[in-house]
């Protein structure tokens, strides 16, 4: 298979409609950029920085770019504004591109080791079991044999969120009573898993960020009980953002990358908001590959996230 020859049609269609409201918002802003301007000049530049923080790109990543059209620019000695999108995009690929590692690997991809075990971590309200359930029926899709465990016992609510998203996945959910301990469920789910030469393992967890060193604490717990049945578990920490959050994501990303070792992450919600350039500025200063990136209501909605053709959407 081709790097990117799983983007389908379909696939692509969803990405361009998830992200409307971002380039709408994008493309309407570059425009009173560049408005009377025949050459990318210092106040087109100046405008150009106003055009990606208040898109949510963020500020040190929006210098950063600003910084590598400045270098375009004095290369090319001449650069008219009908170039500037072309360098834009050339650009931001290439910033997402020095932050993720290898090329995007669709569901159907073969797994490094069996069961891999996936531990998602965020605050409350972000998508995150939604995440889950999405993840679990496209492994499924896939033909992958999943695995999904409640560990988040401290609202019942969750459990029945995700007892829901398994049933729809077509998936059995390990849970316990409410208050049990998050790592006895981990484990019952990873034990359970093994016996049953599961595929993919998805462990939800908490999402309490008011006292970081419990949150520090229950992690690295839940990880050492996990590692009791599959040593090298987990094989990946999925943190969940709600990209429709703007710049609290950045906080959020901050926070919970000091609480664990975050390998992943997913942005969720892109579709009702115009903050998509929050994809940009996380990838870029947090140095964790964007995995997936959801797009909307329906199960086949999380997309893998693939910055070519993410880029290519946002700036075409």
């Amino acid at each position: 298979m081709g790097i990117f020859n799983f983007f389908s049609k379909e696939k692509k269609e969803t990405l361009d409609q998830g992200l409307s409201k971002t380039k709408e918002s994008v493309f309407s802003k570059l425009t009173r950029a560049v408005a009377g301007k025949s050459k990318v000049d210092d106040e087109v530049l100046d405008n150009l920085e106003e055009v990606l923080i208040t898109s949510d790109v963020g500020v040190e990543t929006t210098l950063r770019i600003i910084e590598r059209i400045e270098n375009r620019v004095a290369k090319d000695k001449y650069v008219n504004t009908n170039e500037l999108n072309v360098i834009l995009k050339e650009e931001i690929a290439s910033l997402l591109a020095e932050n993720n590692s290898g090329a995007p690997i669709d569901f159907d991809a073969a797994l490094p080791t069996t069961p891999y075990v996936i531990m998602v971590v965020g605050v409350n309200g972000v998508g995150k079991t939604t995440t889950i359930g999405k993840l679990a029926h496209q492994f499924t899709k896939a033909g992958k044999k999943v695995y999904l465990g409640a560990a988040d016992t401290f609202r019942a609510a969750a459990v029945d969120q995700l007892v829901v998203w398994g049933e729809r996945a077509g998936v059995p959910v390990i849970k316990q009573k409410m208050g049990s301990d998050p790592a006895s469920v981990a484990y019952d789910t990873i034990a359970s898993a093994k016996s049953n030469n599961a595929d993919v393992v998805i462990i939800d967890t908490a999402g309490r960020l008011h006292n970081k060193i419990n949150l520090m604490n229950e992690l690295t717990k839940i990880k050492n009980v996990m590692q009791k049945v599959v040593p090298d578990a987990p094989h990946e920490v999925l943190l969940v953002l709600d990209g429709s959050t703007g710049q609290n994501a950045f906080e959020q990303a901050k926070q919970f990358t000091k609480a664990t070792a975050v390998t992943s992450l997913a942005i969720t919600k892109l579709d009702g908001t115009a903050k998509g350039g929050v994809v940009i500025g996380i990838s870029d200063q947090f140095k964790i590959p964007v995995k997936y990136i959801g797009l909307g209501e329906g199960m086949d909605h999380l997309q893998v996230f693939n910055r070519e053709e993410f880029v290519a959407s946002l700036f075409e």
